[in-house]
């Protein structure tokens, strides 16, 4: 349906396999909706439009990116969209250390068993999100085989039919309102300049920590199945915040703020600028919202197991958050977020947001 993108895997100091997390994923990630050519056409037009159209209209909501110049959006199949989630993953990790490993014949094997036990289990969930993705903004990819990792946004061409289908909405419509939620994690990383240098040293500082915490937890061990036994954690992240030290869930905490607030700009962005250029929006996003909690019996225990419900979550803590800070302080009060990393909200201000305000605002 669209093009398929050919990434080469970059290299990293964790013990992943990602040329064949790549294979894994395009290799298992089921057939989109049967289209005709001349559908597939129309759909990779309209979303191409979507993307520009919709990122002029967050521009003008926001105020933010004057002048900047719109790049145009790639439109992947679901094998495109994970080869590309892939090389993306690898750019961001490219500096973090991997783990140490013992020397000799017995390390290489072991670092070899790893790394494809890594791959495939990467591979697999990818496969499984692959299916379900609209679109992406990756702040770190870039054109195959190019060293330009500038960002690109991504729209999954299949995904988008078979929600739409699933919905029954007009393709219109439901093309451009997805358009605007992607535009606008494209725009907050291309007009502030420091983010995107700010998400990458964080991710890298929590990953480099790995090591450290695999080996505090062994030392934490019976005070962590104590706790779960007194309060079992609600999901996954509950479980593996458990186990972190200090330390690094200082780093989680800011990265679940910062990503929390990013989806629910994106949220709030979509649904504001909605009404003035979809006509369904409110029919689109009721009935999207439904989708999203729904599903079958194993559909609602992967995306458990996989961290979509956590986040789902975040993508409704952080619409609350922004929608709360808007009627508070205006549009133009929520900007001052993107000041600098000091702006951003704590974790804790996420479900407080006169803190924030009154922090940053006071």
């Amino acid at each position: 349906m669209a093009a398929d993108l050919t990434s080469v895997p970059r290299g990293t100091g964790l013990p992943v396999d990602f040329a064949l997390a790549a294979a894994t994923g395009a290799r298992l990630v089921p057939a989109g909706p049967a289209v005709t050519p001349e559908q597939a056409a129309a759909e990779v037009a309209r979303l191409r439009e979507g993307a520009r159209v919709g990122e002029e209209h967050v521009r003008a909501l926001t105020g933010l990116g004057a002048g900047l110049p719109v790049p145009e959006a790639v439109v992947v199949d679901r094998p495109g969209w994970i080869r590309s989630a892939v090389d993306g993953i690898a750019a961001l990790l490219d500096d973090v250390p991997g783990p140490r490993a013992p020397d000799g014949l017995v390390g290489d094997a072991l670092g070899r068993v790893t790394r494809s036990a890594a791959g495939l289990q990467m591979g697999t969930l990818l496969a499984f999100l692959g299916s379900r993705v609209l679109g992406q903004y990756d702040p770190f990819g870039g054109p195959p085989d190019s060293t330009d990792r500038s960002g690109r946004l991504l729209l999954v061409a299949p995904n988008v039919v078979a929600a739409q289908q699933a919905l029954r909405v007009d393709a219109e419509d439901f093309a451009l309102w997805v358009c605007l939620h992607e535009a606008t994690h494209r725009l907050q990383f291309t007009a502030v300049d420091w983010l995107r240098g700010h998400f990458r040293a964080e991710v890298a500082t929590f990953a480099g920590g790995f090591d450290r915490t695999a080996s505090g937890a062994v030392d934490r061990l019976p005070e962590v199945l104590r706790a779960v036994r007194r309060d079992p954690p609600r999901d996954g992240l509950a479980l593996i915040e458990a186990f972190q030290g200090p330390e690094q869930r200082a780093v989680l905490d800011r990265l679940l703020a910062l990503t929390t607030l990013l989806e629910g700009h994106a949220e709030h962005v979509m649904d504001a600028v909605g009404p003035e250029v979809v006509p369904s929006v409110a029919k689109i996003r009721a009935r999207f919202t439904q989708r999203r909690r729904g599903g079958s019996l194993v559909d609602r225990l992967l995306r458990t197991l996989l961290g979509v419900d956590a986040k789902i979550r975040q993508y409704e803590q952080g619409r609350v958050f922004v929608d709360r800070v808007v009627d508070t302080v205006g549009l133009s009060g929520l900007n001052a977020v993107w000041t600098s990393p000091d702006t951003l909200p704590r974790r804790a201000e996420i479900t407080d947001p006169r803190a924030w305000v009154a922090r940053v605002h006071g």
